[in-house]
């Protein structure tokens, strides 16, 4: 592994996981990629082996903290080091308001989409060294919190508060940390939000390019934040968006 970078990505078998997996292995890296699910580990490594990019994975649900220590650990011991760490992991299982809300899924919610990506970098951090970096997924959905994704955007505003505060951290030992904030993007995670010709125009018209973005324009994003083209740039949040409104 001499040489090579090593990233580690999570929620990263389907979807804009996957895009960035694939994206920063072509870029050079080794990207250990997890997911909760062993076939869809085992699939997507495959896939991208067969592409000739180097890659590995572990089976990883975030919510579970022997889940994440393993991953870490696991990552640690193979490869000596960790240089890129991207928190994609993220759950929606509810589209109720706020008020109605059942406490487990207030509960997973949090879990997965904030307080993971916090334990995960307790657990990374120690293990990285200057030149690294870190990246957040956001959404641009955390600017204007709204239904039915009020809870799940609110989590994903947590994350650029998390953004700020880790790079002030970070900084001390040269580790660059940033967010992406994709806009709406088709993938099975989104499917809900796209299910209808109608939504999905809809979605459209509030883009000033007037479509939907892709999986790989927010794992691009990933790549140039991650890169030494961003060597200067820390605390800051990319909106990836065509254009969508994207202001506190």
């Amino acid at each position: 592994m001499a040489g090579k970078r090593v990233a580690l990505v999570t929620a990263a078998t389907e979807g804009i996981g996957y895009a960035i997996a694939r994206r920063l292995a072509q870029d050079g890296a080794h990207v250990v990629l997890s997911s909760r699910r062993q076939e869809n580990v085992d699939r997507a490594v495959s896939t991208l082996t067969a592409e000739g990019l180097s890659v590995s994975g572990r089976v990883c649900h975030v919510g579970k903290p022997e889940h994440r220590k393993a991953l870490v650990d696991d990552t640690v011991a193979r490869y000596g080091k960790i240089d890129v760490f991207v928190s994609n992991a993220a759950v929606n299982p509810t589209t109720e308001t706020i008020r109605e809300m059942a406490s487990q899924a207030v509960d997973k919610l949090v879990d997965i989409n904030i307080k993971s990506a916090i334990f995960l970098y307790q657990l990374v951090a120690p293990h990285m060294r200057e030149g690294g970096s870190i990246v957040f997924i956001s959404s641009v959905t955390a600017y204007s919190p709204s239904l039915p994704l009020n809870l799940y955007a609110t989590c994903k505003t947590a994350l650029l508060g998390l953004t700020k505060a880790v790079a002030q951290e970070m900084a001390e030992v040269g580790v660059r940390v940033n967010c992406v904030a994709p806009g709406f993007v088709p993938t099975k995670f989104s499917s809900a939000l796209t299910a209808t010709e109608e939504m999905t125009d809809m979605l459209k018209g509030q883009t000033m390019l007037k479509r939907l973005g892709t999986s790989e324009e927010i794992a691009g994003a990933v790549a140039f934040l991650t890169s030494a083209d961003a060597s200067y740039v820390t605390g800051e949040t990319l909106v990836v968006s065509g254009g969508m409104q994207s202001k506190l």
